[in-house]
């Protein structure tokens, strides 16, 4: 008996790529993340991934897009809810970390800086701005809109990379650095004379 093959279209190739370079990502880090490793996952050819990513660094800066796109959409969601009183601030703070950790947008970051793909990092840059921008109540000049991402978006990029050993050797608890970019954040929100609920 043998197997028929679905054929997908262009568009959903490219995605079931993605997912599956994100799955690889989460299970085994970054260096996982291989056209081959790709192909395999998802039944396709060394070459069709070429077709649609150019290279292992086309296919990283694909993720890296994909992965600021999505967790931009969750964090937007956060922040309006948050806004409204039906979230919290915290819910803001635990989708970033969880998105530079948990879902290794962070181990990704630090790989493609490593490997000397540094221009992957655009769409992640870009996309952090587009959502702070789509945001700020007063457009562009929202400052404290942009230093509050800054100073989180940071602080969830070193807590992914070194927080847990940092933490365990320095006896304090593996939430700690969320717990103060918490504060920091509710921090800015009272200098501002913004009511976080």
């Amino acid at each position: 008996m043998s197997i028929v093959r679905k054929r997908l279209s262009p568009e959903a190739s490219k995605s079931a790529a993605l997912e599956a370079a994100r799955d690889l990502l989460i299970e085994a880090g970054p260096q996982a993340v291989t056209l081959k490793a790709v192909s395999g996952r998802i039944g396709k050819t060394h070459a069709n991934l070429l077709h649609h990513f150019g290279s292992a660094a086309g296919l990283q800066k694909a993720l890296a897009k994909s992965l600021a796109e999505a967790i931009c959409v969750d964090i937007a969601a956060a922040v309006i809810k948050s806004r409204s009183g039906e979230g919290s601030p915290r819910d803001v703070v635990d989708l970033a970390f969880d998105a530079f950790d948990r879902q290794g947008a962070g181990a990704l970051a630090g790989w493609m800086i490593l490997s000397g793909n540094e221009d992957a990092l655009n769409p992640i840059v870009e996309t952090i701005h587009n959502l702070v921008d789509d945001l700020a109540i007063d457009g562009h000049e929202d400052r404290l809109l942009h230093d509050d991402s800054l100073t989180l978006v940071l602080m969830a990029l070193g807590d992914a990379l070194l927080g847990a050993p940092l933490a365990k050797a320095l006896g304090l608890p593996r939430e700690r650095a969320r717990d103060i970019a918490l504060r920091v954040m509710l921090a800015s929100l009272d200098q501002a004379g913004i009511p976080h609920g």
